[in-house]
């Protein structure tokens, strides 16, 4: 039986480990966490906070997952959004859920997230 999601990985080009660390880590909070020795030498980074868990894996042949995304759930959209727009990352509104404002951004890849708040 399934109990919980242990982590999500996307895709990322070779290389670009430092833009990955300037969005998750410096925009998104999280944490950067060492890949174990043995999968260190395939490239890419790992990212934790509390239980989240985002594993960025080098891909040949890349391809940002542009529909496909994950969602993270926030205390506070404003403030997510205040820090995507200071480093220039563009933040697009939809259509509200209901129990949820939300807004999607992109990684530096193409990768789309998507940034939830609990309407209360």
């Amino acid at each position: 039986m399934l109990k919980t999601i242990h982590h999500v990985q996307l895709a990322m080009p070779e290389g670009r480990e430092n833009a990955a660390r300037s969005f998750y880590a410096d925009v998104l909070g999280l944490g950067e966490v060492p890949k174990p020795e043995n999968l260190a030498k395939r490239g890419g980074c790992w990212f934790e906070l509390g239980d989240v868990k985002v594993h960025l894996g080098v891909m040949q042949d890349f391809r940002a997952a542009t529909k496909a995304h994950l969602a993270f759930l926030v205390d506070d959209l404003a403030e997510m959004r205040a820090r995507c727009e200071v480093a220039s990352v563009a933040c697009i509104d939809d259509e509200p859920l209901e129990g949820f404002a939300r807004l999607y951004v992109f990684d530096p890849f193409g990768n789309r997230i998507e940034l939830m708040e609990r309407l209360r």
